[in-house]
């Protein structure tokens, strides 16, 4: 349902594909390369000239939009380099693109995704000289045209807690007055819904082992497992993997949430093409770009997936 373009986004968004797409894109989910101080395999800016870059993609994305239309952007934080120091670029990158005079965005929620698996970083003030905690999150930040851009949690919703079944089941709650002041009426909670509202806040990891695991369904399937299709692949065949991939789930959870079957998703920054796979196993229309031969490459090894179309909770299966 959709195809991966070899090139610069850039270059190609604003070529050819300008006219086709303008008005056509539903969601633009990416993650683009972090403003980090050393250049990586994936290729990155930094500092100032980061931020420019950065910024500079508002109105382009912008116009891309259906006038409903969201963006989805993954943020990692940054350092000063050879100072214990965090950056505030990545900050001003996120001002600077949601409030470009010519784009007429606006920020409708943070999320964040707590991860542990991630290794420890900035290494120098981590481990070495353990004068810092480790980076283990990283914010997407959800981002539209309109106040009220297409959203329906209710394809996105939790797993009731054992407290809320028994409640639904007995039919029976401490309401009234709460020390917040909030009033918590007799039969508000009576509703069984189906599932409870998700959160902001992804964990890939529990944190806390005590308690089921919640999450919501679109992100069950696949988050930062080594034995995913796409990693086995990688391992037997001796590839050595995009070192920054977006989860699969958090690419299931926003596109779930935020579109429709026949919907066209855009990523502008592919990598190999989480979202893309996501998309074509959700039924939605797709475009991805990516600059990166070997990436693109890598791309393919999703689609020999045995269980495409059978993974998404939603999906076509």
């Amino acid at each position: 349902m959709g195809k991966l373009i070899l090139g610069d986004c850039e270059k190609i968004l604003t070529g050819d594909y300008q006219k086709r797409l303008n008005g056509k894109v539903q969601l633009i989910l990416t993650s683009p390369p972090y403003p980090l101080n050393r250049k990586k395999s994936y290729g990155n800016l930094s500092g100032r000239e980061y931020k420019k870059w950065f910024v500079s993609l508002a109105p382009l994305f912008g116009e891309l939009l259906t006038p409903t239309g969201s963006i989805v952007i993954e943020l990692g934080n940054s350092w000063i380099r050879g100072r214990p120091v965090q950056s505030l670029l990545h900050l001003e990158c996120l001002l600077g693109f949601v409030k470009h005079p010519k784009a007429d965005l606006r920020l409708c929620q943070q999320f964040i995704c707590y991860n542990p698996a991630r290794l420890p970083s900035p290494a120098q003030w981590v481990t070495i000289n353990k004068i810092r905690a480790t980076d283990s999150f990283t914010h997407l930040w959800w981002i539209a045209r309109t106040d009220f851009p297409k959203a329906d949690t209710t394809k996105v919703q939790r797993p009731y807690s054992q407290a809320m079944k028994t409640l639904l089941r007995t039919r029976s709650y401490n309401n009234g007055s709460r020390p917040s002041q909030h009033q918590i009426s007799e039969t508000g909670f009576l509703s069984d819904r189906g599932g409870s509202t998700p959160q902001n806040l992804f964990e890939l990891e529990r944190l806390d082992l005590s308690r089921d695991p919640r999450l919501p369904s679109v992100i069950d399937f696949a988050n930062t497992s080594s034995n995913d299709f796409f990693l086995k692949y990688c391992r037997e065949k001796k590839i050595d993997p995009h070192p920054a991939r977006m989860p699969a789930g958090l690419a299931a959870f926003f596109i779930q949430m935020l579109t429709e079957k026949g919907d066209l998703v855009l990523d502008p920054f592919a990598g190999t093409n989480t979202t893309g796979f996501i998309a074509e196993d959700a039924g939605r229309r797709w475009l991805a770009l990516e600059r990166d031969k070997k990436y693109v490459r890598q791309s393919k090894i999703r689609f020999k997936d045995p269980d495409l179309g059978h993974k998404f909770a939603g999906g076509r299966a």
